[in-house]
């Protein structure tokens, strides 16, 4: 009876235990779906997807895409879900952002050594409007390759845009879109998911 009694007593520890167990690693093909979760329907089969590995820095091409989308898988090193995909000339920004978090610059200054860096012409961005889609949160089904609870963003960077020279209000506004870091090289359009 004792040994049944204390068995019951571990019982919740061994539940909690086996619930905060990781989850496997996901095979490439289920990165893979993830990673285009983002995007639209007609983007998602030629997009570029790109592997985090378990630095949380690092990636590795899964697939090389035909339509100038690049998307990140999730990040192992991370708990909560994130996926995200942008348009190609904006690798460059995000990949010195990996790097730079990589070897351990952290919070506003990895934008304080981009932001130099594209002023003295040594970070290339985008000449075009480009577009960057994302899912935060959630839950991702592994086996369905579907993410449910998760929130967008879409954004399009448009570097050192203004309010002045795009007459895009800096403000958030309802369901309008808005202009965020006008002036600096991260200069970006936010859209509200519900537009």
């Amino acid at each position: 009876m004792r040994v049944l009694a204390l068995s019951l007593l571990a019982l919740p520890a061994l539940l909690q235990a086996q619930r905060a167990a990781p989850a496997p690693p996901l095979t490439n093909e289920q990165v893979i779906a993830a990673a285009v979760l983002p995007l639209p329907d007609d983007h998602r089969g030629g997009a570029t997807v790109l592997r985090v590995e378990s630095d949380g820095h690092s990636t590795t091409v899964l697939r090389k895409g035909t339509n100038g989308m690049t998307c990140l898988g999730p990040n192992p090193a991370q708990q909560d879900f994130h996926v995200a995909c942008y348009q190609e000339a904006l690798e460059p920004f995000m990949a010195r952002g990996r790097e730079l978090r990589k070897r351990g610059v952290l919070g506003p200054q990895v934008d304080t050594v981009r932001f130099a860096e594209a002023k003295n012409g040594t970070l290339a961005l985008p000449t075009q409007p480009s577009a960057l889609y994302s899912l935060s949160g959630g839950v991702f089904d592994a086996e369905k390759g579907a993410v449910t609870g998760a929130r967008a963003l879409y954004v399009v960077y448009v570097p050192y845009a203004t309010t002045q020279n795009t007459g895009i209000s800096s403000k958030p506004v309802g369901n309008a879109p808005w202009l965020m870091f006008p002036g600096t090289p991260k200069a970006h359009i936010m859209f509200t998911p519900t537009m």
